[in-house]
């Protein structure tokens, strides 16, 4: 039988839901969109923009088709950099895709 213990926090209580649901790690691999730049060197984030991060896949925006194929050429270079800088989670592929021209 669960007895009531009284009143907790809200707060003290998401860590433990958001991990339960697998949200944790995911929020964790999310940070690689503010670390891009770093991660790449400003000549390539000039370039590119981290747009979004789907279960274990990083999508990356890039400006013209040229820049497209060199860095498709150069994916797992990046791939294990962008691990590197992940605290205790790992991406598993990145997709870089074409930017529409304004």
């Amino acid at each position: 039988m669960n007895q009531s213990r009284g009143p907790v926090q809200v707060g003290s209580l998401v860590p433990d839901v958001l991990e339960q649901h697998g949200v944790k790690d995911q929020i964790k691999r999310m940070t690689v969109l503010d670390l891009w730049p770093e991660i790449v060197g400003e000549h390539v984030a000039s370039v590119t923009q981290a747009r979004g991060v789907s279960e274990r896949t990083l999508f990356v925006e890039v400006s013209t088709s040229a820049w497209l194929m060199e860095l498709n050429m150069m994916k797992s270079e990046f791939l294990s950099e962008v691990n590197r800088h992940l605290e205790e989670v790992s991406l598993e592929r990145i997709i870089f895709v074409l930017g529409e021209s304004e």
